[in-house]
């Protein structure tokens, strides 16, 4: 009996599905970047919950934070579109992944379907590059 499946289709797939995650998970990072510096994304009309503008204030009034937001955002954004240091780009996102899910599991509820949608990206992403971490998760590692 013969095997009706191309021999390379195994190995297209798992190219082709972290390119495709690449890019869902780095074009809104991309923009959302962009948007804290230029502002073109328009502000929702419905008001956010106290907690959420306390919050936000403090990063606003903090005078650095948000740029430092927006900076990590656009080149974590732009690593993973040009498929550059995936890994890094991954790792420098999730600090911020994992305080979007909790801002917006208890401050913001609204924005936590997308959270949860990055995070998912994020996980993935990370499975698919593990081979990248190995070295960083060792325990004990002496110097080069």
């Amino acid at each position: 009996m013969e095997n009706t499946t191309p021999p390379s289709s195994g190995k297209s797939a798992n190219r082709v599905i972290p390119a495709i995650a690449r890019y869902v998970l780095g074009l809104p990072l991309l923009v959302f970047g962009l948007n804290l510096f230029f502002n073109f994304i328009p502000q929702p009309k419905m008001a956010m919950p106290e907690g959420a503008m306390a919050f936000a204030g403090a990063l606003m009034k903090s005078g650095y934070m948000m740029q430092l937001i927006g900076t990590t955002l656009l080149i974590v954004g732009v690593l993973l579109v040009s498929n550059r240091f995936v890994p890094l780009a991954l790792a420098l996102f999730a600090p911020f992944i994992l305080n979007s899910l909790l801002f917006h599991a208890f401050l913001e509820h609204s924005g936590l379907p997308m959270a949860a949608v990055f995070l998912g990206l994020e996980l993935y992403l990370a499975w698919a590059y593990r081979s990248a971490y190995c070295s960083m998760l060792t325990a004990r590692v002496s110097p080069g």
